[in-house]
């Protein structure tokens, strides 16, 4: 069984203590990502607090793991996504990663929002032609019931021109039982 992310980072925290590759930018990065799209994680104020550029990149960073770690799994979980979207390299060097590919366990992909919320996985134009296809059907129960509108049925056999056999057969046989 895999370890919680908590786990994870607390093994972590050490190479990322000492990893080279995590500069001033990409520490700046990490804090942005968790302050602007889960403000919940880490507040404007905390933020601030890890961003001041008089204290050492490593002792903020530092600070920063503590208290991703007091704040508990979901944070975590957010910090390895950040770090896997800014820093791929630094991800897959980590002691827990390196430790699962060669386990052979299969690493369990971190779900992206996206991932957790699509409600199907049908591409935009099968919806555009449902929507065409109710829009149409609404049209025609709209405009064939009316006799006032004058010409409804001389636009529906123009519109039946650009359409395939079927469709047209249908579309003018309605226009002529209207008549």
């Amino acid at each position: 069984m895999t370890e919680s992310f908590l786990e994870q980072l607390r093994i972590d925290s050490r190479f990322l203590k000492l990893d080279q590759r995590l500069d001033t930018e990409l520490v700046d990065k990490l804090i942005l990502q968790l302050n602007r799209i889960y403000p919940q994680i880490l507040t404007d104020k905390e933020a601030s607090k890890y961003r001041d550029l008089d204290v050492p990149t490593c002792i903020r960073l530092a600070e920063l793991l503590s208290h991703l770690q007091d704040k508990g799994e979901e944070a975590c979980r957010e910090f390895y996504r950040a770090v896997h979207l800014h820093a791929e390299d630094v991800y897959f060097s980590l002691p827990t990663r390196l430790r699962l590919r060669d386990s052979g366990e299969p690493i369990a992909p971190i779900p992206s929002p996206k991932d957790r919320y699509v409600m199907n996985d049908h591409s935009p134009l099968f919806f555009l032609s449902c929507f065409s296809v109710a829009v149409g059907a609404a049209l025609l129960y709209y405009y064939g019931e009316s006799k006032q509108v004058s010409g409804s049925s001389s636009a529906l056999g123009l519109a039946a021109m650009g359409l395939s056999r079927k469709v047209r057969d249908v579309l003018i046989w309605y226009t002529e039982d209207g008549k």
